[in-house]
């Protein structure tokens, strides 16, 4: 029962313990409430020319829940907060909450933040808590109320109706009789009641829903399918709508209130004649009852078997647990009857009720001692005949049992003593089965004591005089005659496994030999094979000739081989002429190894073929090997004299290439002359190259009378030609630069000076450190602050743009020709410029056409052409486009 039920009229509002305080829901009740709960607000909020869609969205600004409340109460609340602000819904919300609370009503877990949040579980409590004491409370039928009341008024008007039984607000609404018997109590003209199908509830259902819309102006709460789909349905959306159908009818009521005072007195007056029948049939049955009973009870025959007792006794008890106690029941109901209906007829004024002649209390309890003396007396005659029987069966059942045992344990116990297993076994499984053997023999020693103890309770059995007694006799002979048999084979099989043993002892120590020998021989001869047959790999004359030093001593081991070979057959003929001596079965081969001697014979014979092979392999082999040794001294003589001759070359260019003899033309013609004696050398380095594509062809790695490989002076050679190319190039950009900067001899020399100090790796280039180091030597002004680091950065992006680390000689020379020539000025261009321009500030294409050469005034034109500004005059060159086409924005 829920926790409203317990509680009295004025505080019956608390909330329940079950209403969902940890938001655990059931979701199809959750969804039940939802629809039933809004239709009923709507019900009473249309009142007021209004309805809400969303139960937890509608009432979370409190304005409509403050409406529900007085509507349905008829009284006015505070003014609501018009204000959309959270602080003002939490206070229409308080408002309607302390309304509620001053009605009575105790809320509990309920806060207004919880509905302005739309907390679709409080929302529905809050709402379940206005329909109980605004709908439910008030209702009271005959001294209950609330929802007793309203389940007692629901339980009065469906009582005439078949398939109907109210007993609740869940289950016993979910076929729909209940709502089609509400209506058509009170309007039968809207429900033929008559064509309604138990098993057809959600006809049921919507029929009723829709009459109540339709003609009582109940509006549908719930749905059909959802009460149908819901195993319990949920009880707080049933008592709402059912409510409304009791205030729908609550006219009615009162009418039929004054009809029940009328049909209580006849009820009284019918419920006491059906008393007297019902005492009448009652003393009757129960008297025969005892009648038919008795002489059950006095039976006495005996049985046999304790089964038969035993069943007697399950009898027995099936009277006391199954059939007395209804009896027990009967007769005190039958004089609880007697005693209602007497005090009855009494409070009305109506004579004492007189059974019938032999049926009156007296009579009955008179036979009801009989039945229980006889009762008594056939429980203790069951008790001893169980005990006596108890005895007879608990030593045939030992008997069976230990029986059972024995011959679970001899299963198959013949059978494994007959078998011949230790004719196919080896000597470990012999040993194994004789160790099983003598297991069995002491597990057999230990079986005795039953067998005789069998015999023992089969001889009891016979004195008492066991009704089963040929069986028993019958099983504990076989019992004895088998444990005689199995004693005989058990020495028969001992004796048996002892004679294998030794046999097999015997051969298992030739076999044992054989593998000792045969292992190490079979190794040997699998060695000697990937010898025989390894392809060998060699270079040199050495490595080959110790090959063949090592075959003439592997032949020399042969004969004594061939002894081991014959001495290893003949351990194994010899367990052969023992196996067919005494009539071995021999299931498998040699325990300890796999190598037969087939396999001995036929790898010997692959020796002795390999060998030849091998000569011959070797034979060709030191041939080509020889042969070998011709082509690297060839390689190695020609490439001792050029590898040197290119390393000289190299040294002797970059001697020139740094010292300063005579002029840069005289540089030049010396540099050139070296380049034509290295080209004439490249005869020889075509002949190396043939020496080396033979080398390769043979297949040689390595060559001790040389440290130069091909690859070495191929790389020299190209070096060399790179070298002398280069280093000519460069003298020939010093002279351009001379000539076109103006530079002396004595200037270049005095560079060349410089810059060679300070190469003191002679590599031909200069670090950072070094170049700084020579422009303070040649009189430029570095200091080691900011300003000086900045002007050296500037320095070292113009002598080295791509940012390498280092400065080469000829961007030394253009460096140190910029900043000493006597050329013109970017000033001096424009200066230029301006005078052609005059005071106009442009030049024309056709001016510039005039005073330039045709090729320069062309190149100038397409030059500054995409620099011109959108602001320049047609067909001129303005001063900003050609100083930006001539040196870039930052000269500007």
């Amino acid at each position: 029962m829920d926790h409203y039920d317990s509680q009295q009229t004025n505080d019956y509002m608390q909330p329940e313990e079950d209403w969902d305080r940890d938001m655990l829901l059931d979701p199809a009740w959750e969804k039940q409430q939802r629809k039933t709960f809004t239709a009923w607000c709507n019900s009473h909020l249309r009142k007021a020319g209004t309805q809400i869609e969303n139960i937890e969205e509608d009432f979370r600004d409190g304005l409509k829940l403050m409406l529900l409340l007085e509507v349905i109460s008829g009284e006015r609340l505070a003014k609501p907060e018009r204000g959309k602000m959270r602080v003002h819904k939490i206070s229409n919300v308080n408002k309607a909450l302390d309304f509620i609370a001053s009605k009575g009503v105790k809320l509990v877990s309920i806060g207004a933040e919880e509905i302005v949040d739309g907390n679709a579980k409080m929302t529905l409590g809050m709402i379940w808590t206005i329909i109980l004491r605004f709908a439910i409370q008030d209702i009271s039928v005959e001294e209950t109320s609330a929802k007793e009341g309203l389940l007692l008024w629901c339980q009065r008007k469906t009582a005439p109706y078949k398939n109907v039984n109210i007993q609740n607000f869940h289950i016993s609404w979910k076929d729909g009789l209940g709502f089609c018997a509400l209506i058509h109590r009170h309007r039968p003209e809207l429900i033929d009641y008559g064509k309604l199908r138990k098993d057809d509830p959600l006809t049921n259902l919507n029929t009723a829903f829709d009459v109540a819309e339709k003609y009582l102006d109940i509006p549908k709460m719930l749905d059909a399918e959802d009460i149908v789909g819901t195993a319990r349905p949920d009880e707080k959306a049933i008592m709402t709508y059912v409510s409304s159908f009791y205030h729908a009818f609550s006219g009615a009521q009162k009418a039929e209130t004054a009809a029940n005072r009328i049909c209580k007195v006849l009820a009284v007056n019918q419920e006491n004649e059906q008393l007297m029948e019902d005492y009448e049939k009652l003393a009757s049955d129960l008297l025969e009852w005892i009648r038919r009973t008795i002489p059950w009870l006095e039976n006495r025959a005996p049985e046999n078997t304790m089964q038969a007792m035993q069943q007697k006794l399950e009898d027995f008890r099936d009277y006391r647990r199954l059939h007395k106690p209804p009896k027990v029941q009967e007769k005190c109901q039958l004089e609880i009857n007697f005693n209602t209906l007497q005090t009855k007829l009494r409070l009305s004024n109506r004579p004492a009720f007189m059974p019938s002649e032999g049926r009156m209390v007296s009579d009955i309890n008179n036979a009801w001692g009989c039945l229980e003396q006889a009762e008594k007396g056939y429980e203790e005659w069951l008790l001893n005949e169980i005990r006596r029987l108890e005895r007879l069966d608990h030593l045939a059942e030992k008997f069976r049992q230990k029986a059972s045992i024995h011959e679970a344990w001899t299963d198959g116990k013949e059978a494994m003593l007959q078998q011949k297993d230790y004719e196919t076994a080896t000597l470990s499984e012999i040993k194994a089965l004789l160790k099983k053997h003598e297991a069995f023999e002491s597990d057999l020693a230990a079986h005795q004591d039953r067998v005789e103890q069998i015999a023992a309770i089969a001889q009891e059995l016979n004195e008492l005089d066991y009704y089963d007694s040929p069986s028993v006799n019958a099983r504990c002979q076989k019992i004895c005659d088998q444990w005689d048999n199995l004693g005989a084979l058990t020495q028969k099989r001992r004796e048996a496994l002892e004679r294998t043993e030794k046999l097999l002892e015997t051969i298992d120590q030739l076999y044992l030999e054989y593998a000792k020998r045969a292992a190490p021989f079979n190794n040997w001869m699998e060695g000697a094979m990937e010898d025989l047959q390894d392809t060998f790999i060699v270079h040199t004359i050495e490595e080959i000739q110790g090959l063949t030093t090592a075959h003439e001593q592997f032949k020399a081991t042969l004969p004594d081989a061939d002894k081991e070979r014959l001495a290893i057959l003949g351990i194994h003929n010899e367990v052969s002429k023992i196996v067919q001596t005494y009539h071995v079965n021999m299931a498998g081969t040699n325990p300890y190894t796999t190598i037969t001697p087939q396999e001995i014979n036929g790898k010997w014979d692959h020796v002795r073929q390999l060998v030849p092979r091998r000569d011959q392999a070797l034979t060709e082999e030191h041939a080509r090997q020889q042969h070998n040794e011709r082509l690297r001294k060839q390689f190695g003589a020609q490439a001792n004299v050029i590898g040197p001759w290119i390393q000289t070359k190299m040294e002797e260019i970059g001697r020139i290439s740094i010292e300063m003899h005579g002029t840069l033309e005289d540089q030049l013609s010396h540099l050139r002359q070296y380049e034509k004696s290295i080209i004439n050398y490249k005869p020889k380095i075509d002949q190396l190259e043939g020496d080396h594509q033979l080398i390769q062809e043979a297949l040689i790695f390595d060559n001790k009378h040389t440290n130069y490989t091909m690859e070495h002076i191929r790389v020299g050679w190209e070096q060399l030609l790179t070298t002398i190319a280069r280093t000519i190039n460069e003298v020939e950009n010093q002279i351009l630069t001379r000539d076109a900067k103006g530079i002396s001899q004595e200037q270049m020399n005095e560079f060349r000076a410089s810059f060679n100090h300070f190469d003191r790796d002679h590599s031909g280039t200069l670090g950072p450190e070094e170049f700084k180091a020579c422009l303070i030597s040649l009189g430029y002004d570095i200091a080691n602050d900011p300003q000086g680091e900045a002007e050296f950065a500037r320095i070292m992006s113009i002598v080295d743009p791509n940012r390498l680390g280092v400065v080469t000689f000829q961007a030394f020379i253009d460096f140190m020709s910029r900043e000493t020539a006597d050329t013109d000025t970017a000033d001096q261009v424009m200066a230029s410029f301006k005078i052609l321009a005059g005071d106009k500030n442009y030049i024309t294409v056709d001016e510039l056409r005039r005073e330039l050469p045709p090729d320069q005034a062309e190149y100038c034109i397409a030059r500054m052409a995409p620099y011109t500004g959108p602001d320049a005059v047609p067909g001129a060159l303005d001063y900003m486009s050609f100083s930006t086409a001539l040196y870039g924005e930052s000269d500007l």
